[in-house]
């Protein structure tokens, strides 16, 4: 056996018994340094690219990625997982456990086991800390540069997002040295080996990631200019399926049943509401009549009928879905939110209620709540609702506006001022912010807010001259 199987394989037995050793000893960048490259990439990423902040998509992905964390040891760093709103294939993972799906490839998926197939690979490229240990050839580089340089590799190498990510890359360092970033082909084999191991762990028999594979590669032959981003950042493809298959038959396990509705709810909603509206509106119409009582064609078909601009039809659509799974709170908030925007307030008030008893982790249910109970003039509770929102600390600036709008109809200017003045500093309105906060400091009374305001107002004066440098 090679030296790099041999390696390869203790990783493995190390990870698979817990051990506290990991690739992540290993040489490479320090994990403080992971943690901001991470957070200068996450810049780069904003700046180019739309997240699908969708909480049914994004709990959904975090989910299936923390189910394949839990069967590893204690990790440095908490791992976050995105979808971009991007149909090229790609996904990838950056240090600091920072994994990425385009939603062009979780649209091609037909399975969770596909996604935790993919998922599991990117996870073993941050355990065994692939990035990070070219990186080290590199320390000179600050930081932003380094950032930018795995955005142009990683990101888009080709397809729909390429302008984007050359941009990126071409704007920190050439391309060619931005490629010596790139995995090689023992990167990927390792990656697949502890990623089949840890998936399989984790409950699903590793067959996902095959048929991810296979798409991504049959793909190509649709255009012979262009080659999916996936096969550019991962090389290797035919002698990593070979590899996967070859163990696929040595592992033979039938995994546990598994209920595919939270895959199928989490992919209509991506396919309805993100995807292409011409597309999506066809395929569920299909749907409705191939298997009417599937609720998820109905509930594909009622999202895509709000796009649209026909909300009777998409309540219609709504109301059958749930009217076959009852009570599926992430259905009874959409159908809330479309009474909402037609203006159905009462409607809206007593759906959305009903979701938010069902489930606590969505910051939307109470935005809209709130923001339903302010519209029907129940200022009260509406200011109530608009708190909770934000004690759950969620980053949901948009709620400090509402309810600074709320309090100042209750005639409390000084909580008005303080919370939209923490929403314009959220937003990066310094003058605006100013303003507020200092509005605030003049109307309040309760000594432990003065103290905030005050704290507050320094950072935004900070800020502001800061600013004012960059400008000169």
């Amino acid at each position: 056996m090679k030296f790099f199987e041999k390696m390869t394989l203790l990783w493995v037995a190390l990870i698979i018994m817990g051990s506290t050793l990991s690739p992540q000893s290993a040489f490479g960048i320090t994990l403080q340094e992971e943690e901001e490259l991470s957070r200068e990439f996450i810049k780069v990423v904003l700046a180019h690219y739309e997240i699908i902040d969708d909480p049914l998509i994004a709990n959904y992905v975090n989910e299936v990625g923390n189910k394949i964390l839990s069967v590893l040891p204690p990790q440095p760093f908490y791992y976050h997982f995105y979808v971009i709103k991007e149909d090229v294939y790609n996904a990838f993972a950056i240090p600091g456990g920072h994994i990425f799906i385009n939603s062009g490839l979780f649209e091609a998926m037909d399975s969770e086991e596909e996604l935790a197939g993919i998922l599991s690979h990117e996870i073993a490229h941050v355990v065994c800390r692939h990035i990070s240990q070219k990186i080290e050839r590199a320390r000179k580089i600050n930081m932003a540069t380094l950032a930018g340089m795995v955005a142009g590799v990683l990101l888009g190498a080709a397809g729909g997002a390429a302008a984007a990510a050359n941009a990126v890359t071409m704007g920190s360092m050439a391309a060619a040295q931005s490629m010596t970033l790139a995995y090689s082909r023992e990167d990927e084999r390792q990656a697949d080996q502890i990623g089949l191991h840890i998936e399989r762990k984790a409950g699903y028999n590793g067959k996902g990631l095959m048929d991810v594979l296979k798409k991504i590669r049959s793909k190509r032959w649709f255009d012979s200019n262009e080659i999916p981003t996936y096969l550019q950042t991962h090389p290797g493809a035919e002698e990593r399926m070979a590899y996967i298959d070859t163990w696929l038959e040595k592992h033979k396990k039938k995994a546990a049943p598994m209920d595919p509705y939270y895959f199928e709810r989490a992919h209509t909603r991506l396919v309805a509401v993100y995807g292409d509206k011409s597309t999506a509106l066809i395929q569920f119409k299909s749907a409705v009549k191939k298997n009417p009582a599937n609720p998820l064609a109905h509930y594909g078909y009622g999202l895509v009928l709000e796009r649209e601009g026909d909300p009777k039809g998409a309540v219609e659509q709504l109301k059958a879905a749930l009217g076959k799974r009852a009570f599926d709170p992430y259905i009874l908030k959409d159908l809330g939110l479309i009474y909402f925007n037609d203006g159905q307030y009462e409607q809206a008030s007593r759906i959305l209620e009903g979701a938010a008893s069902i489930i606590s982790n969505d910051p939307e249910i109470l935005f809209y709540l709130g923001r339903t109970q302010a519209e029907l003039g129940h200022l009260t509770d509406a200011a109530a609702t608009f708190e909770a929102l934000i004690a759950k600390k969620y980053n949901y600036p948009r709620a400090f506006y509402f309810l600074g709008e709320t309090y100042g109809k209750l005639g409390k200017l000084d909580d008005a001022h303080y919370n939209l003045g923490i929403y314009y500093e959220k937003k990066g309105d310094l003058k605006n912010a100013a303003f507020h906060l200092k509005k605030a400091l003049e109307l309040m009374d309760d000594p432990n807010k003065r103290a905030v305001i005050e704290n507050m107002l320094k950072d935004v004066k900070g800020k502001q001259i800061e600013k004012a440098k960059a400008e000169k």
